[in-house]
């Protein structure tokens, strides 16, 4: 136990001292996030700006905003791991590999909610968008994070194997922006590509927030009409499989004798 509580507060600390020392980087990429969810608003709503739509909007933004960090520092970290060659150190670790990797998801879960809470209260603040905050969608949005870090265990494991992988991450994260209902519900979509939406890691996630914190649905009426238990089906495949397929692609590298090359 004590072990792995400094292993993650370890990884913790080290990425956000990581993320303070590229922070006028960081900064930047901040003001250009908010900048596009300010266009895509005027783009979305046909040129004007209604601050109830715009609530609406800001909630699938700011889901999509956490996948997009996650996906590419993911990736990202991986590969640098690879270029400097301190991958395998990891794997000589005395910790196991699972613990030290749980240790960078929940660093990654820490720094990714401080970079995602600056943006999104200036944006309120600026725009004037208001946003009732409801406890319960804090478990909605713990259990849609799930299932995304689950995701990401693929991009991990492809990183393992190909190495530079980030045009597919680039990819995938510009997808999610479009085809998860984070810009538009995904109840304007035809039906074949609402079905196909509705697979993807954050979309439920999107859907239930926005009932939860908008539309002041219970979690029990969530529950009920199933949206809820199929949130958490949804995060429970991500992660089975992400974590398969990570260990697959961790001992496709090892038997090869990649794992430490680039």
């Amino acid at each position: 136990m004590r072990s792995a509580l400094l292993a993650l507060s370890n990884e913790t600390y080290k990425r956000l001292l990581i993320t303070w020392s590229y922070k006028f980087n960081i900064l930047t990429q901040l003001v250009t996030v908010g900048l596009i969810f300010i266009g895509l608003s005027f783009l979305v709503q046909g040129g004007h700006f209604e601050p109830a739509q715009s609530a609406s909007l800001l909630l699938g933004y700011v889901v999509w905003f956490y996948a997009r960090i996650v996906i590419m520092s993911t990736s990202g970290d991986m590969m640098r791991e690879t270029q400097a060659g301190t991958m395998e150190q990891m794997y000589m670790s005395p910790a196991p590999g699972w613990l030290l990797l749980l240790g960078r998801m929940f660093s990654l879960l820490v720094s990714t909610t401080i970079l995602v809470l600056l943006p999104t209260a200036g944006l309120v603040l600026l725009l004037g968008i208001r946003i009732p905050l409801h406890w319960e969608g804090l478990p909605i949005l713990l259990i849609t994070l799930i299932g995304l870090f689950g995701f990401t265990l693929v991009l991990s494991g492809m990183a393992l194997v190909f190495k530079q992988i980030d045009a597919l991450a680039d990819l995938v994260q510009n997808l999610l922006l479009f085809l998860t209902g984070s810009l538009l519900s995904i109840d304007h979509f035809p039906a074949w590509l609402a079905t196909i939406a509705r697979t993807l890691p954050i979309t439920q996630g999107i859907e239930v927030l926005r009932q939860v914190m908008l539309n002041r649905q219970s979690l029990l009426s969530a529950w009920a009409d199933g949206s809820l238990p199929w949130l958490l089906i949804n995060s429970a495949i991500y992660v089975g499989v992400g974590w398969l397929i990570f260990k697959w692609c961790e001992r496709f590298a090892r038997h090869k004798g990649s794992l430490g090359q680039y």
